[in-house]
């Protein structure tokens, strides 16, 4: 298989997931800011597994935030709809590389029992870096510009 489709198959994969999570992130309610305090005043087992309610607060506290978690949603979203396009699959790979990067870096410390989900999100940040290495040669001019020099 030539390197151009493998190349247009992973910005495609990847364009794809930053898609969905994107649109993802707009799917639920957000919850109320007291939603947890209720619940241990009512006596509820929040968990009892750590890493789970560690997850479970990061995400709470992302969302809690007002803009984060939308902002994140809409960032997502963005860097998939510019890596599907194509054209702008450099920049889609750029805006979308601390996005994937959070991404595996959350399953790493707060989901370390989550094997499959770790080397999925491990393919994503790959996929991205490769992506970023592949045009190289399009945003080297942004780092190096010899004129100063």
């Amino acid at each position: 298989m030539p390197l151009k489709i493998i190349h247009i198959v992973l910005r495609l994969i990847l364009g794809g997931m930053l898609v969905y999570g994107g649109f993802a992130k707009f799917s639920k309610p957000v919850p109320e800011p007291t939603q947890i305090i209720e619940q241990v005043q009512k006596g509820e087992d929040l968990t009892s597994n750590i890493d789970l309610l560690k997850m479970r607060n990061y995400i709470f506290g992302m969302k809690q935030t007002g803009y984060f978690w939308p902002f994140l949603g809409i960032v997502e979203f963005l860097a998939g709809i510019l890596l599907l396009s194509q054209v702008f699959g450099a920049l889609g790979a750029i805006v979308a590389l601390p996005v994937t990067l959070n991404i595996f870096l959350f399953h790493f410390f707060l989901k370390p029992g989550d094997m499959p989900g770790l080397l999925q999100t491990l393919g994503l940040l790959a996929i991205n870096i490769w992506l970023i290495a592949a045009a190289y040669s399009r945003w080297k001019p942004l780092l190096i510009d010899k004129k100063i020099w």
